[in-house]
């Protein structure tokens, strides 16, 4: 038995590749508990900044790439204990298998590591976000979500420069130092994006806007779905979706019809000159009792101006932060009260009765 075990295969012997087997094997089967058991860990350090978490969701969350990490980790650390066989060290494309295989173990070491710290990223979000659902901002939200994206970005940029160095042995102090001599180049390309990303800083820590507020920006008009490092997403009032670059939202005159106080209603008459005074201030007063509804907050209506051929009554009224669906139905409800009153004082507008007549060389002849 022992003589087989020693028996040299591949410049290994067989007593070390069932070593290496077995403990691979090994660490697959108890990944589950020592994952979990390392996420307890981690847990109980996140819990001295945050004390009301929920350790379940932590570790549901974390456990399977953690896991994943755990064997890879061991996988490789075990696998290089092994001597790489010289029959299979050829070269390919300049490198050597052997040089290869490493690289390749490397790269998913790397892979596997930064999906964990993604993963975490994740649930440090789900706990902010519970955090911010406890109070009425909604910026908070946005504010979340935004720094979730950057900080995901941030860590896949390390993972890149890990992937190099490791993968494929390049030294990074010096291609960073070569980068640095095209970043000007580089930034001159990507000048609109860093404009945009700078934009995205002033939306959040200036809050013009949040998700979920009404906006009209150039000639749009809709709700703010999502609020990117790129740009923001916008649900337009025709329920299309539109993309507009956050430099644009900072730049340009931008209304945010949900901060508004009150919605707006106006109306503009012109009654025909022969109405006589007594009938004018009845109608006008009769106006002033149809916008006095407690859905108007403030109205104004008044003789506004008296030309050659009309009379012009404005109507101006105010109602409270309704929806705009709750403001058609007060704007048509006034409109027909108005036309109403009209036909029982039967006036008219200016030019309603007037007739055109053409005359021509016959008719002046008759």
């Amino acid at each position: 038995m022992n003589e087989l075990l020693d028996r040299i295969w591949l410049d290994n012997s067989v007593r070390m590749y069932l070593t290496v087997v077995g403990i691979i094997l090994f660490v697959i089967l108890v990944k589950r508990f020592v994952a979990h058991y390392l996420a307890g860990l981690l847990f109980q350090f996140i819990r001295t900044v945050w004390k009301d978490i929920d350790k379940k969701s932590f570790t549901n969350l974390v456990t399977k790439p953690l896991g994943f990490f755990l064997v890879i980790f061991v996988s490789i650390i075990t696998l290089n204990k092994l001597h790489f066989p010289n029959l299979l060290d050829i070269d390919i494309y300049r490198i050597t298998l052997k040089e290869l295989v490493r690289g390749l173990a490397s790269l998913v070491l790397v892979i596997s590591f930064i999906r964990l710290l993604l993963r975490i990223i994740d649930f440090l979000a789900i706990v902010l976000h519970l955090k911010a659902d406890r109070t009425h901002d909604v910026s908070d939200n946005q504010l979340i979500v935004f720094f979730k994206d950057f900080f995901k970005v941030i860590i896949l940029i390390i993972g890149l420069l890990m992937v190099l160095k490791f993968s494929f042995g390049l030294n990074i102090g010096n291609l960073l130092t070569g980068l640095s001599l095209v970043g000007a180049a580089i930034a001159l390309a990507l000048r609109e994006s860093l404009e945009n990303l700078i934009a995205s800083f002033i939306i959040f820590f200036d809050k013009p806007f949040s998700t979920g507020d009404v906006v009209k920006v150039n000639s749009f008009t809709g709700t703010v779905e999502k609020i990117g490092l790129r740009s923001t997403r916008i649900r337009t009032d025709q329920k299309t979706f539109i993309t507009v670059p956050n430099k644009q939202m900072v730049d340009t005159i931008l209304d945010n019809l949900s901060l508004r106080t009150h919605r707006r209603g106006e109306m503009r008459l012109e009654l025909g000159p022969s109405v006589s005074a007594a009938l004018l201030d009845q109608f006008i007063n009769r106006i002033r009792q149809i916008v006095a509804r407690k859905e108007i907050q403030n109205s104004t209506v008044l003789l506004n101006d008296i030309t050659p051929t009309a009379f012009v009554i404005l109507v101006d009224y105010f109602t409270g932060p309704i929806t705009q669906a709750e403001f058609n139905s007060v704007k048509e409800q006034v409109n027909f009260a108005i036309i109403k009153l009209m036909e029982e004082l039967k006036l008219e507008t200016a030019g309603a009765n007037m007739d055109i007549r053409i005359t021509g060389p016959q008719a002046q002849a008759g």
